[in-house]
């Protein structure tokens, strides 16, 4: 039986932080204060490529603090490849954690086909 579901991520688990740090080959994420341009942000700091400033998980949120300045500093296209993965990690890891397996298939149009299997078969 097959079912569509939407998510709206929020990032709240430094496990999925880091694990798709991993998947996009990005610095590891540090914990602490980080200044953006005129702010501060506290949380999980994330560097993608070519952003002047990082992003900023504060996971007791699930909400991102970033400056890109409207794409000046940073491309949103970063960004959204940064909100993929982690919702393809935190997808993984909750059914994994369940006893499901994962089949991940990456689609023509840059979207990701996640498979999950009840009770592990594949």
């Amino acid at each position: 039986m097959s079912h569509i579901v939407s998510i709206q991520t929020e990032v709240r688990d430094p496990v999925a932080i880091r694990s798709v740090c991993d998947r996009l080959k990005l610095p590891e994420p540090v914990f602490g204060e980080v200044k953006l341009f005129s702010s501060s942000a506290t949380g999980w700091a994330v560097r993608l490529p070519e952003w002047r400033f990082p992003v900023v998980a504060d996971v007791n949120t699930g909400t991102l603090a970033f400056d890109n300045y409207n794409g000046r500093w940073g491309e949103q296209q970063q960004l959204d490849r940064f909100l993929q993965g982690y919702a393809v990690e935190k997808a993984t890891i909750e059914a994994r954690k369940q006893g499901h397996s994962v089949i991940e298939q990456s689609l023509e149009d840059g979207s990701i086909k996640l498979t999950v299997n009840v009770g592990g078969a594949a």
